[in-house]
């Protein structure tokens, strides 16, 4: 949804210079999206055809300019996978406080300002999978909620 919702956001807000993809680590490679997380993203305006998962690889997070996760679990996955990615490897929680309590506007100014954050400021994102409709729709909406910020925060001047 995150991937969805970043192309849309960017999109209909007129922010270049910002491309979203996703990998999972945890991913079923080639499946669709889950019809309940297809639904609550038609729904936040974005647009669920023609997803299939993908596996997250080194390959894929070396290339990468910035690494938003879930969770910060998953971000410590995707650490084990290219560790040298530190600087731009954050939970969606973690990059959302770093741009509003600390302005950040770049990978870079994130990094700089990572230890300014309490562990305790950080909000993990649940996995919806196996629950009900209800609980997509909050995880979709925490996710926007978090995730509007930072693209607004990394649009180009």
């Amino acid at each position: 949804m995150a991937e969805r919702l970043a192309n849309a956001y960017t999109a209909q807000e007129n922010i270049g210079g910002i491309e979203a993809s996703s990998a999972g680590t945890h991913a079923v490679i080639g499946h669709a999206m889950h019809a309940h997380a297809a639904l609550v993203l038609e729904s936040l305006g974005g647009d669920s055809s023609s997803f299939f998962a993908r596996q997250l690889t080194a390959r894929i997070a070396s290339s990468a300019d910035l690494i938003l996760t879930m969770t910060r679990s998953q971000r410590e996955a995707v650490l084990e996978l290219s560790p040298h990615q530190f600087g731009k490897t954050y939970s969606l929680g973690e990059a959302q406080q770093l741009v509003t309590k600390c302005a950040a506007t770049s990978a870079a100014e994130m990094a700089a300002s990572r230890s300014a954050l309490l562990p305790e400021e950080v909000l993990d994102i649940p996995d919806p999978i196996g629950r009900d409709l209800d609980i997509f729709a909050t995880v979709g909406s925490q996710i926007a909620q978090l995730l509007f910020p930072i693209l607004e925060s990394f649009r180009p001047e």
